[in-house]
Order: structure tokens, then C-alpha cells, then sequence
């Protein structure tokens, strides 16, 4: 039978890395899960690992969230089941190109799976928010807060996504809607494995990175906590807060930091 007093969950990019922790978090934690991804496969390969256990806690849909079209058929479909208690934007794409070598679509690519399609859904589910007093946790990165080399595109678009879910959270806050922002730094992900080189293609040359590279279960279960508690925004380790206070505070040091930590990029 299933428990409609549940916690629903709506995951993006639920197949691999973050979002597959974040959906093994949410379900050990009680709730029903809506998983989303473009990758039919993968997607339905996970989903069938967490049905083995209670089939009635799991629902997944394939499509590519930047398709309007795809997207608006996936929260009518959402709306006809009649609640949706938590969305976790998620799914994400990046890219490893200075800026003056990137040709204008991976930009415009970038910009569209991380701010246009989250944006977009958390819209479209907006009134099923609003009806649950749900929340919205959207998984932002450092690079929203600070200049991160070979990652022009991306630093615009977390920051853009950071900006509109700030205003957002002010607009909603009597109507009973909680905007979460996570601030994760480096993680151990598929996004990275897969990011974007200058023309579009696999990215040549292994990242950069600073700090310690944490794993995506170890992410996901702040994530999770941060939710119970109610909180507002998550820096999920001490080195993200600390670099972000850098780059306030004192940002021609951090840029001589950055460009000797990230040479790799000003060569590639």
C-alpha cells in the first residue's frame, strides 16, 4: 500500500553521482522519490535498485530537462499525482575552457542545463509547493560565490542560479515555500568526468582543484540534514566558507592563488 503521507521528492539527474547519492539518502531517510534524468538506462537501471526494496516509494522519468516541451509534460505528469513535497535540482553540466577560447554554444549549453532548466521546473512546480509547503533545494557550487579559471561559463551560471533562488526565497516566504542553496566545492562526480571542452566536446586536460575532494555520499547526507533542519543555505565544509570569506575580503590575493593552483588552465 502505499504512504501518501510520505515525503515526495523530485530528483534531476538522479542517475549517477550526487543525485543517485542524494536518492539513496532521501529514500533510508522514509521518502517517495520522483527520479529524473536524461539517461533512460542508467536511470532505469537505479530505480529498479530502489523498487527492489518498495516499489511504491519509486517513480523515475527520462528526458533532457532542457526541452520545454519534455518539461512541461513532466510536471503535468507530476501535478496529476497530486503532491510534490521537496524538488532538488540537481542535474548539471560543466566545462574546462578559458573564456576567450570557448565558443559561444557551450556557453549557451551550460547556461541552459544549470540555470534555464532548474529555473524552469521549479516554476512549472511551483503551485504543488505552495500546496505542501514544500521546499526547494538547488545544488549550487563555490563557483557561484567566486572567479574559478577555465570555468567562465559555469561560474556565471551557478551565480546566476545562486541570485534568482535568493530573490525567489523573499518572494515565497509567506506562501510557505523553503529555498535551500547548497555551496558544495569538489566533489567526486560524473560532472566533472564529463565536462565540456572549449568546442563542445570532451574537455582534454583533468581538473584543477583545491581542498579536498569529497565523496557524492558524504555531500548528500548534509545535504538531507540541512533539510531537516530547516536550513537556508549550506556550505558544507569549512574550506568553501573560508575561500568564499578569501574572495571578499582580500580578492587580488585570491586571484594570485588562483592562477597559481589552476595554471593548468591558463595552458590548455
Amino acid at each position: 500500500m502505499t504512504d501518501n503521507t510520505a515525503t515526495t521528492t523530485l530528483i534531476t539527474g538522479a542517475a549517477s553521482g550526487l543525485g543517485w547519492a542524494l536518492a539513496q539518502a532521501a529514500f533510508q531517510r522514509g521518502h517517495r522519490l520522483i527520479l529524473v534524468d536524461r539517461d533512460a538506462m542508467a536511470l532505469a537501471n537505479k530505480s529498479e535498485q530502489l523498487a527492489a526494496m518498495d516499489p511504491s516509494r519509486v517513480t523515475h522519468f527520462a528526458l533532457d530537462l532542457t526541452d520545454g516541451p519534455e518539461r512541461d509534460c513532466l510536471i503535468e505528469r507530476i501535478a496529476a499525482r497530486g503532491r510534490l513535497d521537496v524538488l532538488i535540482n540537481n542535474a548539471g553540466i560543466t566545462h574546462r575552457s578559458l573564456a576567450a577560447r570557448t565558443e559561444l554554444r557551450v556557453f549557451r549549453q551550460v547556461m541552459a542545463v544549470d540555470w534555464e532548466a532548474p529555473v524552469a521546473l521549479t516554476m512549472g512546480c511551483l503551485p504543488l509547493l505552495r500546496d505542501s509547503g514544500g521546499c526547494v533545494i538547488n545544488i549550487g557550487s563555490m563557483a557561484g560565490w567566486m572567479p574559478v579559471l577555465g570555468r567562465a561559463g559555469y561560474c556565471s551560471a551557478k551565480a546566476a542560479l545562486a541570485q534568482f533562488f535568493e530573490v525567489l526565497r523573499g518572494e515565497v516566504a509567506d506562501q510557505g515555500v523553503g529555498v535551500l542553496m547548497v555551496y558544495p566545492s569538489f566533489l567526486a562526480t560524473p560532472i566533472e568526468s564529463n565536462a565540456l571542452g572549449f568546442d563542445g566536446k570532451p574537455a582534454a586536460h583533468a581538473r584543477s582543484s583545491v581542498g579536498r575532494v569529497r565523496s557524492a555520499g558524504w555531500m548528500a547526507e548534509r545535504v538531507m540534514d540541512a533539510f531537516e533542519r530547516g536550513e537556508k543555505r549550506l556550505f558544507p565544509d569549512r574550506f568553501t566558507l573560508m575561500a568564499s570569506l578569501l574572495w571578499r575580503l582580500a580578492p587580488d590575493l585570491y586571484h594570485r592563488l588562483m592562477r597559481r593552483r589552476f595554471a593548468v588552465e591558463l595552458n590548455s
